[in-house]
């Protein structure tokens, strides 16, 4: 009984460090994200780099340093759906595990595209070599760079839903963190529906733009909640097994 508390405590206590530092890199990133203005595409107000995008050697490597809290933030994101899994009931951890498995796509597609952008493209800028750079760059609205962005985080919002029923208990966090993911949800799909409409195959970033605000709006809100719900669930531990120690004492 009191080596289950602690593996508890350990979960717990893992769980809040991890949406703690989810929340805060979800923040940092997404800060320098909107004060990145997009220089492509169907947002750029002036001054748009066009096809082949071969002088984009100007804009780095300030469009390219969100990119690096995005690696770390994904992985974390992994980590923290880790704890999430620990922390659903047995009768919960089909869902929880289902949740995982989604944020591990997630996680490789959005690793592998940012990495991509740092290893290969900003080199690749450096060094002069700008044969094949127009498909896999971020300045391309609709190139490889986009689609896995959209890829990554439509695997994140598949694993936000996922998780629904692992906080279908009946105390606020966790209604809060149930109803967020499920209104989440359904603004994705809203967004892909209405955007697919009216822009057809030639939606280029918008949808990606829509996903991205959504999904770390979620991130940013639910890991405040998930922070709080960790932190109290590890007090709550500490105080069973303090309760428990002086009982076997008597």
């Amino acid at each position: 009984m009191e080596d289950r508390i602690k593996v508890k405590g350990y979960v717990y206590r893992l769980g809040f460090y991890f949406a703690l530092t989810v929340t805060i890199l979800a923040v940092v990133t997404f800060g320098i994200a909107i004060c990145t203005p997009p220089v492509s595409g169907p947002f750029c107000k002036g001054s748009c780099i066009g096809y082949p995008y071969s002088d984009i050697i100007s804009r780095f490597p300030r469009d390219y340093l969100w990119m690096y809290p995005a690696i770390l933030l994904a992985i974390l994101f992994l980590a923290l759906i880790v704890c999430i899994h620990q922390y659903a009931s047995n009768d919960k951890k089909i869902f929880s595990l289902i949740g995982l498995s989604f944020s591990l796509v997630s996680a490789i597609a959005l690793i592998t595209d940012y990495y991509i952008q740092i290893s290969v493209i900003q080199p690749s800028l450096v060094s002069g070599e700008t044969e094949g750079i127009a498909i896999l760059t971020q300045y391309n609205p609709h190139g490889v760079f986009i689609a896995l962005e959209e890829v990554g985080y439509i695997m994140m919002s598949v694993t936000f839903i996922s998780l629904v029923p692992v906080f279908s208990g009946s105390n606020t966090l966790e209604r809060a963190i149930k109803w967020i993911y499920i209104v989440g949800f359904i603004l994705i799909i809203v967004s892909f529906i209405l955007i697919s409409l009216r822009f057809g195959i030639k939606r280029e970033y918008r949808f990606e733009v829509a996903l991205i605000t959504i999904d770390y709006v979620e991130l940013i809100v639910s890991g405040i909640l998930l922070t709080r719900l960790f932190k109290r669930e590890m007090r709550n531990s500490l105080t069973v097994k303090w309760e428990l120690q002086n009982k076997n004492s008597i």
